[in-house]
């Protein structure tokens, strides 16, 4: 009998031990919150998966920050994150925004800085240990730059594989956008992207001002087919506001960012199991060192 009290004793003190032990605490997706320690095992627990979302500082509209596309980017990439474990890097605003020089608060860094940073921060994120980049894009005028960013990795070998998240259209949450759509012209700062931003941060809303100015394509090139030229933009779009942004929604807001996060947390979790992206990859760079000997 006085071993069983004994042994009950020593259980109780065990258990009570065991409830004041802390627990260990969940690493953080943020790039900027992570301890160093944490950083490399947070690496591996993301198995060389990082988020790097792109955006730009410029004006969106009369209504809107000029943050809108960091905000939009980072949200996403957070909230994917938290579905499917990977690093967000801090935002990126080094972009393309060269159209929107004419207006406030735009930072327009050269070329050749947008280029080489991105390069850059893409090789230090490697050697870091993350091999395998996810591109979150915010900006519409940083899609040329990006797919001609990711051809331009094959033309020297890169122990990592970069690629840029595009979002399929789903018949599903196409239908439920229609049904909430009042607009039927849309683009920067127009009733989609004003839905975002209320959904994400309704507190940096001017929703009053977005009537102020006009979001309407003027067709100054109208007259001028068969050609591209970079001032196609500011041509259409002079005010740098594309839609009317008086018609968003909070719930049109919500559906759009649960339908990207959806789709890039599946992302992440494919790139995470396959590695094919990377195994072919390997095998263009052993052709290129010597294409005559490429089966023909």
């Amino acid at each position: 009998m006085k071993s069983l009290l004994i042994t009950v004793v020593l259980f109780v003190l065990v258990a009570g031990l065991k409830a004041q032990a802390p627990q260990e605490q969940a690493l953080s997706t943020k790039y900027e919150e992570l301890t160093a320690p944490n950083f490399v095992k947070a690496v591996k627990q993301a198995e060389g998966v990082c988020l790097l979302p792109f955006g730009i500082m410029e004006k969106h509209g009369p209504h809107l920050p000029l943050g809108t596309d960091l905000f939009e980017a980072r949200q996403v990439a957070t909230l994917a994150s938290e579905k499917e474990y990977c690093v967000v890097f801090p935002p990126y605003y080094f972009g393309q925004i060269n159209e929107a020089r004419n207006q406030p608060g735009t930072i327009a860094y050269s070329p050749e800085v947008i280029w080489k940073l991105l390069q850059e921060t893409c090789d230090e994120l490697s050697r870091n240990g993350f091999k395998k980049i996810i591109i979150v894009n915010g900006h519409g005028g940083n899609n040329d730059l990006l797919n001609y960013f990711c051809m331009s990795q094959l033309h020297s070998p890169k122990d990592y594989v970069l690629m840029v998240y595009k979002p399929n259209e789903d018949s599903v949450i196409m239908n439920q956008i229609a049904k909430l759509k009042k607009t039927n012209y849309d683009g920067h700062a127009g009733e989609n992207e004003t839905s975002m931003i209320r959904a994400i941060r309704p507190d940096l809303v001017k929703a009053d001002q977005a009537s102020t100015q006009s979001g309407v394509d003027q067709h100054r090139l109208a007259d001028i087919p068969f050609q591209y030229t970079g001032i196609w933009w500011y041509a259409q779009y002079p005010n740098h506001y594309a839609g009317d942004g008086s018609q968003s929604s909070v719930e049109l807001g919500n559906i759009l960012v649960n339908a990207e996060v959806e789709q890039l947390s599946k992302l992440i979790k494919i790139v995470k199991q396959s590695d094919k992206i990377g195994v072919i990859q390997k095998a263009f760079y052993e052709d290129t060192k010597n294409p005559l000997k490429t089966k023909q």
